[in-house]
């Protein structure tokens, strides 16, 4: 990597200019490039995303990534019907699954998240991005003009606690709505700003 175009934003070297926080990593660097920003609006992975960014509280991101196969596996590709399926001793046995986050409360969480999901009376990809902003007129130049929370972040937040969902807090939902692409939060300088918008995907 070269030295930063702007103290926020590092040039690699396939001369794009990215979020510094997405050039720090190989892994980082892929999620950066083709899925942070990106419009996700597949029930499944918006599961997926919804219950990772749940276990992601309190650690870096960079850690769910590098577990994601292994939460993959032993959620049955975070499929709703079959996780629902999963009991108290599924629960202990991924306690003791040394390849993901081992927090009971979280693992409990995913499976409710389940139960949540599948009684719901909208599809799930519709109730979320209901809560999805008007798009920024201008992209932020820095980070410390994006928010750790919204008005629209917390009502997400409200509406799915309601409804049963759990580790679903405002700071967590607008992680979800940066992932998934209801917000577009790469700086102005970013060879990705502005292109979330337009460029669709249903596969993380």
């Amino acid at each position: 990597m070269s030295g930063p175009a702007h103290p926020e934003v590092v040039v690699g070297d396939d001369g794009l200019a990215r979020c510094a926080w997405g050039a720090s990593d190989p892994e980082y660097r892929r999620y950066h490039d083709e899925e942070w920003g990106t419009p996700l609006r597949d029930p499944v992975r918006l599961y997926e995303k919804l219950c990772l960014e749940g276990f992601q509280a309190g650690l870096s991101w960079i850690t769910i990534l590098r577990r994601r196969p292994a939460f993959r596996e032993v959620f049955h590709g975070f499929d709703p019907e079959r996780v629902a399926a999963m009991d108290g001793a599924d629960v202990e046995r991924l306690l003791a699954d040394a390849r993901i986050i081992r927090h009971r409360g979280k693992i409990e969480a995913t499976i409710a998240n389940a139960r949540a999901t599948l009684a719901l009376d909208v599809p799930l990809d519709e109730l979320l991005w209901g809560f999805a902003p008007e798009p920024r007129t201008s992209a932020p130049v820095s980070f410390t003009e994006v928010p750790a929370t919204t008005p629209e972040s917390t009502a997400m937040s409200r509406a799915l606690r309601a409804r049963g969902f759990r580790f679903v807090g405002p700071t967590t939902m607008y992680a979800l709505m940066q992932s998934t692409g209801m917000v577009d939060d790469h700086l102005a300088a970013c060879f990705r700003s502005g292109s979330a918008r337009t460029t669709a995907s249903a596969v993380a």
